[in-house]
């Protein structure tokens, strides 16, 4: 006879990692579906304007980023999935299908084991220095990062080749744009200082599943995950 056990595959208590955690109540397979991170559907523009005051220092968030026009905040009507924490080496990831946030197994997972997947935090230009320390992951993994961004994208060196074509380009149109080159810098400024910041992590992979006889369904893994509140 097949259990019919439904209850969830988790509890939540204390964490060695950081406050509240999630846990596996039972022996999890690879692939199976734990959860949907749930909460207060918003646009990025409100996310911005509800955490207006949050303090630099303050690591704690439970936006989610969903595409470049949703995040979900798990602290207006989430569930216990916004208690996972955040591994350098995780045991999870999440999976966007359908607009929908998931919490996937990647691996099999024993009874007792704390669940946790990466949260793909981006950089920003105007972040402290200090900022790893602020972001910083206690997962005990020895392949902990040791903060919970993403590493530094490394700066592309020009060729001198390149470099060199790119000022003729420049002396060839010189001529009578000056004028129009001053007004678009300008008009980038202000643009500039009237933009919403936001944080996304959207480091996704399109994956496609095409089932027997049915339709094309996408997903994306990995993506979307924890935004920083600004």
């Amino acid at each position: 006879m097949k259990s019919s056990d439904t209850s969830p595959p988790f509890k939540v208590r204390r964490s060695k990692i950081h406050g509240t955690g999630v846990f596996a109540a039972r022996d999890i397979k690879k692939g199976a579906r734990i959860s949907e991170y749930v909460g207060d559907r918003i646009s990025h523009a409100e996310a911005d304007r509800r955490y207006a005051d949050k303090a630099d220092d303050d690591n704690h968030t439970f936006l989610f980023t969903v595409d470049n026009r949703i995040v979900i905040d798990g602290g207006i009507g989430g569930n216990d999935a916004k208690y996972i924490n955040h591994s350098c080496d995780p045991n999870c990831e999440t999976v966007i299908d359908a607009r929908r946030v998931f919490i996937e197994a990647i691996r099999d997972i024993k009874k007792g084991d704390e669940l946790g997947y990466d949260y793909l935090i981006e950089r920003d230009d105007s972040d402290p220095p200090d900022v790893d320390v602020i972001w910083a992951c206690r997962c005990g993994s020895p392949k902990c990062r040791g903060t919970m961004l993403l590493p530094r994208k490394p700066k592309r060196k020009k060729s001198k080749k390149a470099a060199k074509k790119k000022v003729v380009r420049t002396k060839q149109k010189s001529s009578g744009r000056k004028l129009a080159r001053e007004s678009s810098a300008v008009r980038s400024k202000l643009v500039t200082k009237t933009k919403t910041k936001t944080k996304t992590k959207t480091k996704t992979k399109a994956k496609t599943k095409a089932k027997s006889g049915a339709k094309a369904k996408t997903k994306k893994k990995g993506g979307g995950t924890t935004r920083r509140a600004r």
